[in-house]
């Protein structure tokens, strides 16, 4: 239990239905829809329209979504709502270009968005609501505006130059960011919006919305076509999730081309080395976490991309016999000499959001929506109202290289959802939003509550580190005795000016008959229940 002298927050319980977001009017929004009768999963994606408005720097409809779907009826649902590169993106032409590195606000950095024909997809095959009645809150939030949030408005500040080279002067009213506390109105999204609760996905990836979209990259040196729009329709796919074994429970990831995989390898070695002796926020619990976490990036810069197009080895990668080895390579004393190979290279700061929802029947949706970068690549579709995603940036530009861009390919992903369950139903859908951050920030959560016992809330409050470019990046509240026990032992520390990530829980407490949320203050959000 917290000290309830100290700045802080409870758990929040309910026992009828429950949803944790970035912010508080889509969390709201989710519960207005499951108190009208909807399920998890109608909820989930009311709310995340929401968010593509309220805030715009971590998510949009220019962007991408995953989602894991858990059904009172039990199983895991995966889905993979990621866009793919133009079909002109070879290696030839960025080759013949002199391009030898991809420029995160360009043209080349945008894969055609996922997440509307992700919407579609899913609730065709599990919801219960259309896209006519849960796109109107968004609508409304984008006709009539919305105040901008503290965090939103700090990260919109830091973007303004991004925005100008983007064309998004429309999100700089008077030509700066809005001030904290401004209604932001964005015209041109809602009537995009209208389109696609009117007329579905078609209304996006074809006609007049689509063409925008390409006309302005194009105008950016972009390869993008009406057609790789199009085909964009049906690129969301269900996918089969996978999942590890971890204190009698199983945790379930998508599969690449996202990082999923990364959380049960950490999870994997780290049951293996057994709970360390100094609690939570001790310095061998925390450099045994930074270890696991550095072998599992070093094998994702290795191996993951889009398994349509090549063969990633995941069940190599989670084989008992590998994690053993790979755990016996820790050492308490000492950090280990990595491979520079090994380090992820993708930016820190990226934006997202992550939000989960329970309802009454016991369906557990987690779900996830992402622009990537703040604001994504920048680029403004100014007729449509659409921010576009850099997702590309993911690929690397290595002839040969499993992640090379490609005609169709998908880039290595960052956003991912997390499931838990107990003999086959749910118990726990979860996320920890961060760019690549996001594997080290979820094994953190699961670990804090089931390793150490904090309650939901306070695992994840709980300060973060994590390792990046032969550093371990560590937030304000890490104690001094811990930053010099890692130094000591051979890591360098350095500091980060934002915190990692943010994030979002469920527990459903099906023994006593109520759900236990938690959301994270380094966002704007909050879980509520009723």
């Amino acid at each position: 239990m917290r000290d309830f002298h100290a700045p802080g927050r409870s758990p929040v319980y309910a026992t009828q239905g429950m949803a944790a977001t970035s912010m508080p009017l889509a969390t709201l929004t989710a519960l207005d829809v499951l108190r009208a009768g909807g399920n998890a999963l109608d909820a989930a994606i009311a709310a995340c329209a929401v968010l593509c408005v309220i805030e715009p720097q971590s998510t949009g409809i220019g962007g991408d979504c995953f989602c894991l779907y858990a059904p009172a009826s039990g199983g895991v649902v995966a889905l993979n709502g990621s866009g793919r590169a133009p079909a002109a993106a070879n290696i030839d032409f960025f080759e013949r270009n002199g391009i030898t590195v991809l420029d995160p606000q360009s043209a080349h950095s945008v894969t055609v968005p996922g997440a509307i024909s992700a919407w579609e997809t899913l609730l065709a095959a599990h919801g219960t609501r259309g896209l006519d009645e849960l796109l109107l809150p968004a609508i409304r939030c984008a006709e009539e505006g919305w105040p901008v949030h503290s965090r939103v408005g700090f990260e919109w500040a830091s973007s303004e130059d991004k925005l100008r080279r983007g064309g998004a002067e429309a999100l700089l009213p008077g030509g700066h960011a809005p001030a904290i506390g401004d209604v932001m109105r964005q015209p041109a999204l809602a009537a995009t919006l209208k389109a696609i609760a009117k007329h579905g996905s078609r209304a996006f990836y074809e006609g007049e919305i689509a063409a925008d979209m390409v006309a302005t990259l194009k105008a950016r040196g972009g390869l993008h076509t009406e057609a790789d729009f199009a085909a964009g329709r049906t690129a969301a796919r269900f996918v089969d999730p996978i999942s590890i074994g971890w204190h009698g429970m199983t945790v379930w990831q998508c599969p690449p081309n996202g990082s999923g995989l990364l959380v049960l390898q950490i999870l994997g070695v780290l049951e293996r080395l057994g709970r360390a002796p100094d609690g939570p926020l001790g310095t061998i619990r925390l450099h045994r976490h930074m270890e696991a976490a550095r072998l599992a990036y070093r094998d994702r810069d290795a191996f993951v991309a889009d398994p349509e197009q090549v063969d990633v080895p995941v069940k190599k990668l989670l084989d008992p016999a590998y994690l053993d080895a790979l755990a016996a390579l820790i050492e308490d004393d000492r950090a280990m000499r990595m491979p520079a190979a090994g380090e992820a290279v993708m930016p820190v700061h990226a934006d997202t959001v992550y939000l989960c929802v329970v309802d009454r029947d016991g369906n557990a949706c987690s779900f996830i929506n992402s622009l990537f970068e703040g604001f994504g690549s920048g680029i403004y579709a100014p007729r449509s109202g659409v921010l576009l995603q850099n997702r590309g940036y993911g690929f690397v530009l290595e002839r040969g290289h499993p992640n090379c861009i490609a005609p169709n390919k998908r880039p290595l992903h960052t956003i991912i959802p997390g499931m838990v369950t107990k003999d086959g139903q749910a118990v726990m859908p979860y996320g920890v939003m961060g760019g690549h951050f996001q594997p080290t920030g979820q094994t953190l959560v699961l670990a804090n509550h089931f390793d150490y016992g904090l309650d939901l809330q306070e695992a994840i409050d709980l300060p973060r580190l994590f390792p990046r470019l032969g550093k371990i990046q560590v937030e304000r509240g890490i104690p001094a005795s811990v930053r010099e026990g890692l130094a000591a032992r051979g890591h360098a520390i350095e500091d980060v000016a934002r915190p990692h990530g943010g994030g979002q829980a469920i527990w459903i407490d099906r023994a006593r008959g109520c759900m236990v949320a938690g959301s994270d203050p380094r966002k704007d959000g909050l879980a509520l229940g009723y």
